[in-house]
């Protein structure tokens, strides 16, 4: 009789997903993946499970699709759910900004349907710290007041006041929302890392693929902010640290229901051009880079106060940003090509 708890993870083919995954595997809990591929390999899937060494059931799955969902649902009894699948572009969210409401608002309203029909109470959400938008003070702690300034952050702030209604309505349900501040760097193995689709819209992985010659130069995007260099200044956060603590959710939704939300980060703010020169020095090449003008959407500073996580699980960061430009140029240099190559 297997009594493991078992948790859907949708987006699970994804940086953090895939991530995540692992190391819900690796602490004795089964794992089913939902995602389609709009921004992720299924070679990151066969990497847990080569890293596992545990099977790993993934579909195919628009998060939009209810009934595709539901077929899910009905294979596998479903403890709980973490919730990335998400279209999470800051950039892009400016240009095509109904996509990102269609795809994430939506998506997570047709999520939060199935688990209802499926009596399924327990779910981890992926969010994020662009909610706090411009800061009036940091670092910024859960009690900030939201302040999305793109459609990416406010699909996210729609999709926790959706649930935390959802939590009224439904008392038996638990939502616990991550927001984390700016993930980046691979699994050590160098198995598992970061490779979107395209031309990244992340910084780490957009200077990785400087590094291995597969793009020019780094743009930074804006060096007039009100920072001590000018550039935008972020709370970069290693992803197993990430996975880490999205582990410890699902761990912890049982010991209350209602909405919770919180923050995920260092505490620690580092500049787009000091993340440049310790990419380089990780890399043992100068990365060129240019200054361009400022991204639409942009804010010059988020920073995370960490502490409510730390006092209520004991949860911490571990890896150091030189652990971080170390882990993800390896994983570039392993995969050249991304996990495709």
């Amino acid at each position: 009789m297997n009594n493991r708890p078992t948790v859907l993870v949708t987006g699970g083919a994804g940086f953090i997903g895939s991530h995540t995954c692992l190391e819900l595997l690796e602490h004795d809990h089964d794992v089913v993946v939902i995602d389609n591929h709009s921004n992720s390999s299924p070679g990151a899937l066969d990497r847990v499970r080569k890293l596992a060494g545990r099977p790993l059931p993934a579909y195919e799955v628009d998060i939009r699709d209810r009934d595709a969902l539901g077929e899910v649902f009905a294979a596998h009894r479903i403890d709980a759910v973490i919730h990335f699948a998400a279209k999470k572009a800051v950039g892009e969210s400016m240009q095509i900004p109904l996509s990102y409401y269609d795809t994430n608002v939506g998506g997570t309203a047709t999520l939060l349907r199935v688990m209802q029909a499926h009596d399924v109470q327990q779910l981890v959400f992926s969010s994020s710290c662009s909610i706090y938008g411009e800061a009036e003070q940091l670092p910024l702690d859960e009690q900030s007041p939201a302040n999305p300034t793109n459609p990416y952050a406010r699909s996210k702030w729609i999709c926790e006041q959706m649930m935390a209604d959802a939590c009224t309505r439904y008392p038996d349900l638990g939502i616990i929302a991550l927001r984390y501040f700016n993930p980046v760097g691979a699994h050590p193995s160098g198995e598992l890392g970061e490779d979107p689709s395209g031309v990244p819209n992340n910084l780490m992985p957009y200077m990785a693929q400087v590094a291995v010659g597969r793009l020019d130069e780094v743009a930074v995007f804006g060096a007039d902010y009100p920072t001590p260099d000018g550039t935008c200044i972020r709370d970069y956060i290693h992803v197993v640290d990430v996975a880490d603590g999205h582990r410890l959710a699902v761990e912890h939704l049982g010991d209350e229901t209602g909405m919770r939300v919180l923050n995920l980060g260092t505490g620690v703010g580092v500049s787009v051009l000091e993340l440049v020169t310790a990419f380089s020095a990780a890399s043992g090449t100068p990365l060129p880079h240019r200054i361009a003008g400022r991204r639409p959407g942009d804010v010059a500073e988020l920073v995370a106060d960490p502490s409510r996580v730390e006092q209520a699980w004991g949860w911490r960061t571990t890896r150091d940003l030189t652990a971080m430009c170390a882990d993800a140029w390896r994983f570039q240099q392993l995969n050249p090509a991304g996990y495709g190559g």
